[in-house]
């Protein structure tokens, strides 16, 4: 493979799915490595981009293929992610990129790319099982795990968001070597002018989703004098469902609608049990919010300091917590100061150029000797 002697050579094939957080790390990444002039192809998996993200793939000079492939964590057989992975095979041989960045690590299982792959270690059923249920998987976690397992041998380098999700991953699938780690990035979402607002909780992600413990944002909404106001869908593509009994389900939004609410600088509280890294978090603290967090190992690396942790499991100590807050203005004023301080840390130009430079040492055959050598701070 010769490397390019310019980034404006590069052209770079990047998986992704418009589920959850990695719709927004595939656009954000492809937006800022279009900064450093390269060209990246978006191939979409699993349910077909709405209007909205379609417009965000737009505005990043992303170019989108819909593949209508399924997903490997909702898939019903390990046939099909191994048909997805020959089909992203196929597209590459189509479109003839430098390089492969795959979001979905379980594609690099049975594919013949013949370019280098870098694949993103986001999260994984693996991991996922041991931080929400413990102990030992079940069987359709089984064959998941191992393709997954195949795809990290085949890469030519991991990436992770965090020291924490990478010890993690390594852990779980007995690599010789940690995940390089680059810290995830995101673009603001919304403008430095604050909007005066009574004072109410927000939160926002997949709320089917049991590690993010919506159950317990729920209960706790139940306690508070406050209301509490839930962004993102209450049922998933895996089938998986959960009620809102107390907290305001808003249902899917789209970043701008998202932006309006964190423009009011609510609390923003997350109960999350499995967080690899928490990009709606960074986008509260953009904004100013005041972070009521779970203390969980990949929170206190990101936001030590600069939140509230609390028991995920305990949603009175967290309704403790809010109270508080909400009865106490200049707290909450410097709580959301340290959160936006501690945000600019965590850029889509930081992000850009350690994923840039995971790209070129791949492409000139070299590894860093370190996988934490490469960390943002």
């Amino acid at each position: 493979m010769t490397v390019p002697e310019a980034a404006t050579s590069l052209h770079v094939l990047m998986t992704a799915d418009s589920v959850g957080g990695v719709w927004q790390y595939a656009l954000d990444l492809a937006g800022g490595l279009r900064a450093h002039g390269v060209r990246t192809t978006v191939a979409v998996l699993g349910p077909e981009p709405s209007a909205d993200q379609q417009a965000m793939a737009k505005v990043a000079g992303a170019d989108l293929v819909v593949t209508g492939l399924p997903l490997d964590w909702t898939a019903p057989h390990q046939d099909e992610v191994k048909e997805a992975s020959r089909s992203i095979a196929r597209l590459a041989t189509q479109i003839r990129p430098d390089l492969i960045h795959l979001n979905a690590p379980a594609l690099a299982a049975d594919g013949k790319f013949g370019v280098p792959v870098v694949a993103a270690c986001h999260s994984c059923v693996s991991t996922w099982w041991q931080a929400v249920k413990g102990g030992a998987l079940p069987e359709d976690f089984i064959w998941r795990t191992e393709l997954v397992r195949r795809g990290y041998a085949t890469a030519s380098k991991l990436l992770a968001p965090t020291r924490t999700f990478a010890q993690a991953t390594a852990e779980a699938y007995d690599l010789a070597q940690l995940p390089l780690v680059v810290r995830n990035g995101r673009r603001a979402l919304q403008a430095e002018t604050n909007v005066h607002s009574d004072v109410f909780v927000f939160t926002a992600g997949r709320l089917w989703d049991e590690g993010k413990n919506f159950a317990a944002i729920d209960r706790m909404a139940g306690r508070l004098s406050i209301p509490v106001l839930a962004a993102g869908p209450l049922q998933g593509p895996n089938a998986a469902r959960i009620e809102a009994r107390h907290a305001k389900a808003l249902g899917r939004l789209s970043d701008e609608n998202i932006a309006q609410y964190l423009r009011r600088q609510p609390i923003f509280v997350s109960t999350a049990l499995y967080e690899p890294f928490g990009l709606a978090v960074l986008e509260a603290a953009q904004a100013g919010c005041a972070l009521v967090l779970s203390d969980i190992p990949t929170f206190r690396e990101l936001w030590d300091g600069s939140a509230l942790f609390v028991d995920p499991k305990d949603e009175s100590e967290a309704a403790d917590a809010v109270e508080r807050l909400a009865q106490d203005p200049d707290a909450q004023a410097a709580l959301g100061r340290a959160a936006r301080k501690r945000a600019e840390a965590y850029t889509v130009e930081a992000m850009s150029e350690g994923v840039l430079n995971a790209y070129r040492s791949v492409l000139a055959g070299t590894s860093h000797k370190s996988s934490l050598e490469g960390a943002a701070a």
